[in-house]
């Protein structure tokens, strides 16, 4: 008798398996999506965002721990709407996008902080260099769009210091500040279509 049971058990445990919802599959909408950030400059804040960038992420509402995205910014689409300091950001002082034309952004875990909210741990890789990471997330919200599709939203940010990616570059001030700060906020709106 034991012998036909444990076969039985065994069979209903993978169907049971195969049967789990698995987390859906999103592109990331770069219509609908942005990348910016801040950083201080002298005694203000100087604003910019990355025109251009692609990923994709897994998510499954109903166990949003088991999520995951994998992103790629382009370097020298950089854009503070300064031409000349557009330039400085893409020369080897600070992305050296013609040495390094992207920066990525892979995650590692997440994990649920509150009702709508997530720690998303990750490998930050800018100039070649890579540091651990943790976005602050909200959202999640998912709804069905006119052609069919479904879409899902997510809010992040998180703040790192520049110089651990080798970005050093700095001018001393007369009142014996610096011209730019090392703390850099980064701030991302993402919608996602979720592939067919």
């Amino acid at each position: 008798m034991k012998r036909r049971v444990m076969p039985l058990v065994a069979a209903l445990l993978l169907f049971a398996l195969r049967v789990q919802p698995q987390a859906a599959e999103f592109t990331i909408d770069p219509n609908h999506s942005s990348v910016g950030f801040r950083v201080r400059h002298m005694v203000s804040q100087v604003k910019g965002q990355f025109t251009d960038f692609a990923g994709t992420f897994r998510y499954d509402p109903k166990s949003p721990e088991k999520s995951a995205v994998d992103a790629v910014i382009q370097t020298k689409s950089v854009n503070t709407n300064v031409d000349k300091r557009d330039a400085h950001l893409r020369s080897p002082d600070f992305f050296d996008a013609e040495k390094f034309p992207s920066m990525t952004f892979k995650s590692t875990g997440v994990t649920i902080s509150g009702p709508g909210k997530f720690a998303v741990a990750g490998t930050l890789t800018i100039r070649g260099i890579s540091k651990p990471v943790v976005l602050a997330v909200e959202g999640g919200d998912t709804a069905k769009d006119p052609w069919g599709g479904t879409r899902a939203g997510f809010s992040a940010s998180t703040t790192v210091n520049r110089k651990d990616f080798g970005m050093v570059w700095n001018k001393a001030l007369d009142n014996g500040g610096l011209l730019v700060g090392d703390e850099v906020t980064i701030a991302i709106d993402v919608e996602g279509v979720e592939k067919k």
